[in-house]
């Protein structure tokens, strides 16, 4: 099992990840297909973040990606396991790896936009709730959290 920096030809990768990730939780095809933009990543996006998928056997079964919202603090923007290989330890991997490189930013804390699914996933590492924002589509509204660091 190994962490590796994504390169710009995963954004398929990350992209089937993603969405097999987010359909795990229930939501609708309808909701899936609203939200394809949003679920989608293109080279570009992977270029200018730090992206960091997990490789298991040769095969990505997860990533996370962040970038520096500030001098102070990181932005984790998404993190997603692949089902199969969710509640197994593989998010506590991704998350050890994430505070490993914010510690080498020197920030004082890391912010993200939660999934209202994973919100207590995100709480047993220490961060708090501080607020919500509506999505991009204007349909749902996801928890603000922050761990200061």
């Amino acid at each position: 099992m190994t962490i590796e920096r994504a390169i710009p030809t995963d954004h398929d990768v990350l992209t089937a990840i993603t969405k097999r990730s987010k359909a795990y939780w229930g939501y609708s095809q309808e909701q899936l297909q609203e939200w394809d933009a949003l679920l989608t990543f293109t080279p570009e996006y992977i270029t200018n973040t730090e992206t960091y998928k997990l490789v298991s056997e040769g095969v990505a079964i997860g990533y996370y990606s962040v970038f520096v919202a500030d001098p102070q603090t990181l932005k984790l923007d998404n993190l997603f396991i692949v089902p199969e290989f969710i509640s197994k330890g593989f998010g506590k991997k991704l998350m050890e790896h994430l505070f490993e490189k914010a510690a080498l930013y020197k920030c004082a804390a890391i912010l993200l936009d939660s999934d209202p699914n994973a919100e207590s996933f995100y709480s047993r590492f220490g961060f708090v709730t501080i607020g919500q924002i509506e999505n991009a589509h204007k349909t749902r509204f996801l928890p603000v959290m922050k761990k200061s660091l």
